[in-house]
């Protein structure tokens, strides 16, 4: 519904990488949040009431606070779409993160709040009245939140929000919450069994699960979070495509928020090329990652020699790293002649977080196994990590 509506409320719908289509999408998707949990939660007040039952009114108090995240939602998007001030360089993007995890904590608030008041009902009983109204009130609640799920998760992928993921997740969620109350409500008609506190309880747990969920999900880019596999391997795949590059590393990928992306990498060049004709080469590929990428980009360029001693030279040094372990990598590999002379040969090894080796380990390893294949060479070895 909320890409339906979208097509109406939204100029350009379509841009989902504008700014203001992001905002459209994030405050659309607030609105509807709001008008449909206060709808709902009014009724399965009504159904409560009827009904007697706990475990109904958790699910109407659940339906108040997505209301509230709802609210919560629509704020963070209109204050994320400020363009970038003297106090905030970089934007305003991360207040959508802080946005989907405010909602997550409400979330669990209302879950624990839930588990609660449903021990309470455990340990004093009383009976609950089921019928035809309390079940068409929590059928239709069900269908309204299927619907919500729906729009908001495809929104999420369209814009890349995890504040609309969040949103998603709870709303289906709160559908199988819902279909729990009404098995619980149609058991214990039918059969006489008393399970309203259990079933809260179970809700309670369910309503708190998703909201340490979707709070993982806000928490890892206000952190920071290292781009995905596949999106660094896309981004070397289109830097090495461009002609005379002879390498790519220490890609560095910096999140102000979903619109708003930084990207630092380190790209090798032959020594030998004129300096004007790399420096027009390394805007072509700057220039193509911000495009594709709709990020500013900013490449340091690494000269490296490709003279056929140098060659053999890096093959024995690649054969004596993979002796110690396969998964080792190296880059920025050159050899620096000094005024006295002296050959200091420079490269940095890549290792894993959490390596079995320290740094130095690393280090003694390379330069005592290198002095047996050049013993003249000084060696200057950096260990970067993954």
């Amino acid at each position: 519904m909320i890409c339906l509506l979208a097509k109406i409320f939204i100029h350009d719908h379509e841009n989902t990488d504008s700014p203001k289509v992001r905002q459209g999408y994030g405050v659309l998707s607030g609105a509807m949040g709001v008008a449909f949990n206060i709808t709902l939660f009014l009724l399965k007040l009504v159904a409560s009431w009827i009904s007697g039952s706990i475990s109904i009114l958790g699910d109407a108090l659940n339906n108040l606070s997505d209301a509230a995240s709802s609210i919560v939602t629509l704020v963070g998007f209109k204050l994320a779409g400020q363009e970038a001030d003297e106090e905030h360089p970089f934007g305003h993007g991360r207040i959508e993160y802080i946005a989907g995890l405010i909602v997550s904590l409400l979330i669990i608030l209302t879950g624990i709040e839930l588990i609660h008041s449903s021990f309470t009902k455990i340990f004093h009983p009383q009976p609950t009245t089921f019928n035809g109204e309390v079940a068409v009130i929590l059928i239709f609640s069900i269908i309204i939140k299927l619907i919500m799920f729906q729009g908001n998760i495809k929104a999420s992928k369209l814009i890349q929000s995890a504040a609309l993921k969040s949103t998603a997740i709870d709303s289906i969620s709160d559908v199988f919450t819902t279909c729990i109350v009404l098995v619980s409500a149609i058991i214990g008609h039918y059969f006489g069994l008393v399970l309203d506190g259990y079933i809260g309880v179970v809700v309670g747990v369910l309503i708190v699960k998703a909201g340490i969920n979707a709070a993982r999900d806000t928490i890892n880019p206000l952190l920071g979070e290292p781009p995905g596999k596949d999106t660094l391997e896309e981004i070397g795949s289109v830097v090495m495509g461009h002609k005379g590059v002879l390498g790519v590393h220490d890609i560095v990928v910096h999140n102000y928020g979903p619109s708003r992306i930084f990207m630092s990498l380190h790209v090798e060049v032959p020594s030998n090329q004129d300096l004007i004709t790399v420096h027009d080469l390394i805007d072509d590929i700057e220039n193509e990652l911000r495009q594709k990428y709709h990020c500013t980009a900013v490449i340091h360029m690494d000269p490296v020699m490709i003279s056929q001693s140098i060659a053999e030279l890096k093959r024995k040094i690649k054969h004596i790293l993979s002796e110690l372990d396969p998964n080792l990598t190296f880059h920025d590999f050159r050899m620096i002649h000094s005024k006295d002379s002296i050959k200091r040969l420079a490269f940095d090894v890549v290792a894993p977080y959490k390596y079995d080796l320290s740094d130095e380990e690393i280090k003694d390893y390379l330069k005592k196994h290198i002095r047996g294949i050049a013993p003249d060479l000084l060696c200057d070895i950096e260990v970067d990590h993954k």
